[in-house]
């Protein structure tokens, strides 16, 4: 069977933070507490599963406009204007990359997007350290940079991405 989407529930809370943890540089090495209070807060957070096992594959946490969230990131896109869905994280098991996984995970997030009436879907890659095959992966879906910031005290680059909600 192919793999469906749902909601993050707490019984993911392990799986994800295995995932989170291994993806870093990528995204920030984050602790369980820390990841729970992040889902918490969220407004969207779901992610791919296995339709028999239900082995979770990939997530992906958001946010919509207006949230208490203090994130350097999504308070760049709060501040531009936009009425946007920002993804805050998206994590794609290394062994199932490749697999249509972080598609799937986006084409549910557009779809929220536009079902709410946003303009358009924001997140962030690393440029510094590197992450070219987010950049390229970002890129082919129809995401643009809309600018760069350093963040976490300067030691990371981030190229601020947007792709309008089709």
């Amino acid at each position: 069977m192919p793999p469906a989407i749902r909601d993050l529930l707490a019984a993911d809370l392990a799986r994800v933070v295995e995932l989170n943890n291994a993806a870093v540089p990528a995204v920030p090495f984050t602790a369980a507490d820390e990841l729970a209070a992040l889902v918490a807060l969220s407004d969207h957070a779901f992610g791919v599963v296995d339709d028999e096992t239900q082995q979770l594959h990939g997530f992906l946490i958001g946010f919509d406009p207006g949230s208490d969230y203090a994130s350097e990131n999504y308070r760049f896109f709060e501040q531009r204007g936009a009425d946007s869905l920002y993804v805050d994280r998206i994590v794609v098991d290394e062994a199932r990359r490749g697999q249509r996984i972080g598609r799937l995970l986006y084409d549910y997030a557009f779809r929220l997007a536009r079902a709410a009436g946003r303009s358009e879907v924001t997140c962030e890659v690393n440029v510094e350290p590197p992450n070219p095959r987010s950049l390229e992966f970002h890129s082919r879906i129809g995401f643009v940079e809309v600018g760069r910031q350093g963040t976490k005290g300067g030691s990371v680059q981030v190229a601020l991405l947007a792709a309008p909600a089709r």
